[in-house]
């Protein structure tokens, strides 16, 4: 059975549509400092290279070959590795890590747990959170250009993610509170996630629910709407990360 199609599709959508805008900035911009603390727009694009490179491996069953670093952090091997090499060749790099991804995963069923971090999540989130961290790190780069990204119906798959990591991180501290988010995206669609009956309801916009997931925004930012004192929790608690 192959993958829920409309995700992988909205995956490489994400991945085209970022891929395009980098294409316009000139080699020289490629310093600009982001809001990523200590990372420029070279950073970034190394960053989310070697991510899809080591979900790639992971995917596949190959060992991960991570290394040692000065930072000792994981997410600073990729950026290193970037700061030696051209913008288009970090371009070059992040496509073949993308390209060697979908494959596996287009071979997937939605539910198919792969291996990941140590544990196993089902392919369909390595997917989802590989569109996540694509967007949010777009975001970091228009931002860094002074330009506006605009979002798209894509980004349904980010708000659910926030939705079902939020239940995770309420039963790491002992609660389990049925909350309900219905949310407006672009094209006026609407997302509802959770239990209909439900006292704890969040409603608003799209766009700030999948910011706030990804911390692009903060509770206070956002214009989302609270029916209880557990629902204006959950905002403080959401992240996807």
């Amino acid at each position: 059975m192959g993958m829920v199609r409309t995700i992988l599709s909205d995956l490489v959508a994400e991945q085209q549509s970022l891929d395009q805008y980098l294409q316009k900035i000139p080699v020289r911009d490629w310093g600009t400092p982001t809001a990523v603390q200590g990372w420029d727009i070279r950073d970034i694009v190394s960053h989310l290279a070697h991510f899809e490179e080591l979900t790639a491996q992971t995917v596949v069953g190959e060992e991960l070959a991570i290394g040692e670093n000065e930072a000792g952090d994981l997410h600073w091997e990729g950026v290193l590795r970037g700061r030696e090499i051209r913008p288009q060749d970090v371009i070059e790099w992040w496509r073949k890590g993308r390209a060697r991804l979908i494959e596996p995963l287009s071979e997937m069923s939605p539910s198919q747990l792969t291996p990941w971090m140590g544990g196993q999540v089902a392919a369909q989130t390595v997917a989802i959170y590989r569109l996540t961290d694509t967007w949010a790190y777009g975001l970091d780069i228009y931002e860094a250009m002074g330009d506006e990204y605009e979002d798209t119906t894509r980004i349904r798959h980010i708000c659910w993610l926030g939705w079902a990591t939020l239940a995770h991180q309420f039963q790491e501290n002992g609660e389990n509170p049925p909350v309900r988010v219905e949310v407006i995206g672009p094209q006026y669609y609407k997302w509802v996630f959770g239990e209909e009956k439900s006292p704890h309801q969040i409603k608003g916009s799209a766009s700030d629910w999948a910011r706030l997931a990804v911390h692009r925004l903060a509770p206070s930012e956002t214009s989302l709407d609270c029916s209880t004192e557990t629902a204006e929790h959950a905002l403080e608690m959401l992240s996807v990360y």
